[in-house]
């Protein structure tokens, strides 16, 4: 509730207790199906050769680089990231076979206020609209709100990223509004949609993603028997 002040003036809720988080460390994230590892530069060749499963380069359109044209380059890329403060990027772990099969980081930290984005989201084919997709996002979103204390989870996205919405809104993020006009990406105007999930919603959302990834939440054959948006629904 919002207090106010000897003015009668609103000034938000008071936090008393509030202190600083902790910056994100390269911390490996151990799930059922993944598990998140600090981003290294041993990763890159089998990162690369998941990448190049695709038809075409479409999961670039929206992503702040070109494509690599070889396995050098974007291992000379993963070189130039993997020692940031922020970024910090992960690689996704298949545990079935124990090889990378996408990418994802925290970035833009705002440890003073709490304040994370999960950001530069790549996820291979082996990796894309997968169990272990939402997991790999369930497990920052869990390290970020349970381990660290943070207060706010962002995820932002080009306007025009009609999948990445969707994906958003699909694990329970809250749709803020657009910032037209913030970017210049690639020649192209960008519009950034801001997406984000509070430290007061994170446990219906935790709750509602372990329902969704649990075993028996799957058909023998991998299909899903419960959408996640309904474990949501099914809570409220």
């Amino acid at each position: 509730m919002s207090q106010q002040n000897q003015f009668g003036q609103p000034v938000g809720t008071a936090l008393p207790d509030w202190q600083p988080r902790q910056h994100p460390q390269r911390e490996t994230l151990e799930g059922r199906l993944c598990r998140l590892e600090p981003l290294a530069v041993h990763h890159a060749d089998a990162l690369f050769a998941a990448y190049q499963l695709a038809e075409d380069t479409r999961s670039w359109t929206w992503l702040l680089r070109e494509p690599d044209s070889t396995a050098q380059e974007y291992k000379n890329w993963v070189a130039s990231v993997v020692e940031l403060q922020d970024p910090i990027h992960f690689a996704v772990i298949d545990k079935q076979t124990g090889q990378p099969v996408g990418t994802l980081a925290l970035m833009r930290i705002d440890s003073k206020n709490g304040v994370i984005e999960v950001g530069h989201v790549h996820f291979s084919p082996l990796l894309s609209r997968t169990p272990m997709s939402t997991e790999a996002q369930w497990l920052l979103m869990r390290y970020a709100f349970d381990q660290l204390g943070y207060r706010r989870y962002e995820w932002k996205c080009n306007s025009l990223n009609e999948p990445s919405r969707r994906a958003a809104l699909r694990m329970g993020f809250q749709y803020e509004g657009r910032f037209r006009q913030a970017l210049v990406i690639k020649g192209h105007n960008r519009d950034t949609d801001w997406f984000s999930i509070i430290d007061s919603e994170w446990p219906l959302v935790d709750w509602a993603m372990q329902k969704w990834l649990a075993a028996e939440n799957f058909s023998s054959d991998g299909r899903q028997i419960r959408s996640l948006e309904s474990w949501r629904q099914a809570k409220n």
